[in-house]
């Protein structure tokens, strides 16, 4: 088996482990398209009971679904990884019955630090959300079986 082969097992061993215990991403409705080391592309649609005030998806739906998406690609590495900074900006509205999908790259990354950007993109490809986060590495290997 190569190095590749192994990096993308791992990968999703790591993220069905992960999703086995994340109730908040099965509860929003989260679907994992693909994961691959370094990346992950998340849907989801959004429901009546996520809009806010006004009748746009709450802010945080969006958010949810990057950091999610942000959770899943920096976990790829095998060992457990964690935001530390994370920011977004909300270019376009987002309505009930849209279908979001985040897709989540790691730009650059350390020993202990990674960088990554998630870009969510509504059903007409329009960029509906633009995230960053900066993650942390720490020392432990996931333990998932």
């Amino acid at each position: 088996m190569s190095s590749e082969s192994d990096a993308q097992a791992r990968a999703e061993h790591v993220v069905h482990g992960m999703l086995a215990r994340d109730e908040f991403s099965r509860w929003l409705g989260i679907d994992v398209c693909e994961i691959a080391p370094g990346r992950s592309r998340c849907r989801l649609t959004v429901r009546p009971e996520m809009v806010n005030g006004f009748g746009a998806a709450h802010g945080g739906i969006a958010y949810s679904l990057a950091d999610s998406a942000l959770a899943f690609a920096c976990n790829t590495n095998g060992r457990v990884t964690v935001a530390i900074d994370n920011s977004i900006g909300y270019p376009v509205a987002v309505a009930v019955g849209d279908v979001l999908t985040a897709i989540a790259v790691e730009e650059s990354a350390t020993a202990r630090l990674g960088y990554y950007a998630v870009t969510v993109r509504n059903q007409h490809d329009t960029t509906v959300a633009i995230f960053r986060g900066t993650v942390y590495r720490t020392k432990k290997d996931h333990n998932i079986t």
